[in-house]
């Protein structure tokens, strides 16, 4: 495959994103999954190549030079996160379609430079309230965490109408469903 199709799932974090991600992943779909690149340590047992690309800082800010990102982005001071082109290069050469679960500045800006190959879809939660009921079911952050969460999550869905679809993650089945008949409709056409 020359140049396969990008599908780019954006969403604030709770609402079901990585889970429809990796079903898709789970579908035969003929889908490989974009490994972003950081410049952060790893975290527990994440893996290089596996879970990320790390690099040094100056690594990062040496590929940023070069060009060698679709999309990046300095999170936090001296913490960047982006998309190399060499990660589309690698998974078109397997034949296979681009799927990213990234961030929304992220996915506009792939939308950008492959208009006629991206499909953007942003991925809601129904409400607010569900959103931080879901954060706070996770356990997994403390109060300033979540409410730093929910502050970028409002945000982050002002870019929505900026996607070219949005699913509303209010029903995780109905929401599979939804996001494999588009994913597969955009292949198919």
């Amino acid at each position: 495959m020359k140049e396969g199709k990008l599908f780019v799932f954006s969403a604030p974090s709770g609402s079901g994103k990585t889970t429809l991600v990796k079903h898709l992943l789970s579908e035969n779909l003929s889908l490989g999954f974009s490994i972003s690149a950081t410049s952060r340590k790893p975290r527990g047992k994440e893996k290089n190549g596996v879970d990320y690309h790390f690099l040094s800082s100056s690594d990062f800010q040496n590929k940023i030079k070069e060009n060698a990102f679709v999309e990046f982005e300095e999170v936090y001071d001296d913490v960047f996160y982006g998309t190399l082109k060499s990660e589309i290069k690698r998974l078109w050469s397997q034949g296979k379609h681009v799927l990213f679960d990234i961030d929304v500045k992220g996915g506009i800006n792939i939308k950008k430079q492959y208009p006629q190959n991206t499909l953007a879809l942003f991925i809601q939660p129904p409400t607010k309230k569900i959103l931080e009921k879901r954060l706070r079911g996770r356990d997994t952050e403390n109060e300033e965490d979540i409410q730093m969460r929910l502050a970028r999550a409002e945000e982050e869905m002002s870019f929505a109408v900026q996607f070219d679809s949005v699913i509303i993650n209010d029903d995780l089945e109905t929401a599979k469903k939804e996001a494999v008949r588009q994913v597969r409709g955009y292949i198919d056409s």
